[in-house]
């Protein structure tokens, strides 16, 4: 382990880089102008895709550009740009939109790909740090890096000029996004998996459907009513009435509250009157919201009401434990 000497020293350098990066941002964000929005408004019509290229540290940058682009609405992939100059020029045609990232503006490798975009007409984004430099002087929209120190002190090595970039790129998909009104499920359907696509989850993708519904008409005698619920498993069974929507239903509580004479009585007897429901488009979070509000471990999910403050027809049931299972919580 480090004397506390060092640890402090650590620490001093580690909260002096974080803060000239956080000025960075700063100074970038009162720098935007008009080419930030011409560059948005390129990538808003963008017939095809956004290509996003840079080499080395910038191409790191590049494709996680393209990454955040394309999981928010804008198609979008990273073009590396020394394969492009092998046959990778291929993925890059008319109707697409190149986005290219340069700190120098200079650098050799893209050469071949900024004369491809001039000859056919691509239109070309250019993001660099130095003013007049061949990427900005080439490019149809030109977005220049204000010129701030590096992070570390030799002043070398790619750190500040690479976290505006990263940030301007981020600032470019978030601008396209909201004015798109991109919604949270619009998201989930290009980021189904982890727990951000289980956060993200519809009612409808977890629900139990078909003969798994446990459900009883409204005139059907108890002993009916507690087969079903027995056999289903979910500790409750739904009630319809004769067109079919859902009446009520029946828990292991109401099962208590008329525990006297229960296997004379009829479902309709039994059952608590206007449940609460869920629809199978919200969210899963919502609904286990909904659960622990009201203090129940499951919800059917129904349709929506032929009339105003009528009832749906069951489509599905929703256990806490399907939500859990999925990262739901």
């Amino acid at each position: 382990m480090p004397e506390t000497r060092a640890k402090e020293t650590f620490i001093t350098i580690g909260r002096r880089v974080i803060a000239r990066e956080a000025g960075a941002l700063a100074v970038l964000a009162e720098a935007l102008d008009g080419a930030f929005a011409e560059a948005a408004a390129l990538l808003l019509d963008v017939r095809g895709r956004v290509i996003v290229s840079g080499m080395g540290k910038s191409g790191h940058v590049a494709r996680k550009i393209a990454a955040t682009l394309a999981s928010t609405g804008t198609p979008a992939q990273f073009v590396h740009p020394a394969e492009a100059s092998h046959g990778d020029l291929g993925m890059i045609s008319a109707g697409d939109v190149v986005v290219m990232l340069s700190n120098s503006g200079e650098t050799p490798e893209l050469a071949d790909m900024i004369a491809h975009t001039r000859r056919f007409s691509i239109p070309l984004i250019g993001v660099a740090g130095v003013a007049g430099s061949t990427l900005l002087r080439r490019a149809d929209v030109a977005i220049l890096l204000p010129q701030v120190p590096e992070a570390c002190e030799t002043g070398i090595v790619p750190t500040t000029s690479t976290t505006m970039t990263l940030a301007l790129g981020d600032a470019l998909a978030i601008a396209l996004m909201e004015h798109r009104q991109f919604t949270p499920e619009n998201f989930r359907d290009f980021h189904p998996g982890g727990k951000l696509g289980a956060r993200l989850a519809r009612v409808a993708d977890l629900m139990h459907t078909g003969a798994a519904l446990p459900l009883v008409a409204e005139d059907a005698p108890m002993t009916e009513a507690l087969i079903v619920m027995s056999r289903k498993g979910f500790g409750v069974v739904g009630v319809m009435d004769a067109e079919g929507t859902l009446a009520g239903v029946v828990t292991d509580g109401d099962l208590r509250r008329h525990m006297a004479g229960l296997l004379d009585r009829r479902a309709s007897e039994v059952m608590t009157r206007s449940p609460i429901t869920i629809r199978g488009d919200r969210l899963a979070q919502e609904a286990v919201a909904l659960m622990n509000r009201n203090k129940v471990t499951c919800l059917f999910v129904t349709e929506a009401p032929r009339s105003p403050g009528g009832a749906g027809r069951a489509e599905g049931l929703l256990h806490i434990h399907d939500c859990l299972r999925a990262g739901v919580a």
